[in-house]
């Protein structure tokens, strides 16, 4: 079972900045994808920015040049820098592992840490 603990959440005005983290607990050397997702209060979970070993990272187009995807192999951490914030990024931001096919070969998350963007 591999684990995954987000943190880096909080308070934040708008414009300002936070840092996501999630530490995972298997090495993320080889997954296939690694994605970090949000659920803003009423609506469905979205894909915020997903790596995929094939593909490169893509971003939801509202975040493109405000957000950024990292990660660091030798801590098995990815990021997720999070610049300009809007009261609309407000969300609980979730971090995924997932292997390739259909069903994943692998699909884990996060519990979760909460983003609120406000005055």
């Amino acid at each position: 079972q591999v684990q995954l603990v987000e943190a880096g959440g909080g308070l934040v005005k708008p414009g300002g900045s936070l840092r996501l983290s999630c530490a995972v607990s298997e090495t993320i050397f080889n997954m296939d994808i690694l994605g970090w997702y949000r659920q803003a209060p009423g609506k469905e979970r979205e894909m915020v920015a997903v790596f995929s070993r094939n593909g490169g990272t893509n971003y939801a187009d509202d975040v493109k040049g405000r957000f950024t995807f990292s990660r660091d192999n030798a801590k098995n951490t990815v990021y997720l820098q999070m610049d300009s914030l809007k009261p609309e990024d407000t969300a609980v931001y979730y971090c995924n592992v997932a292997g390739y096919g259909n069903p994943p070969k692998y699909d884990y998350w996060g519990q979760g840490t909460r983003v609120t963007v406000s005055s």
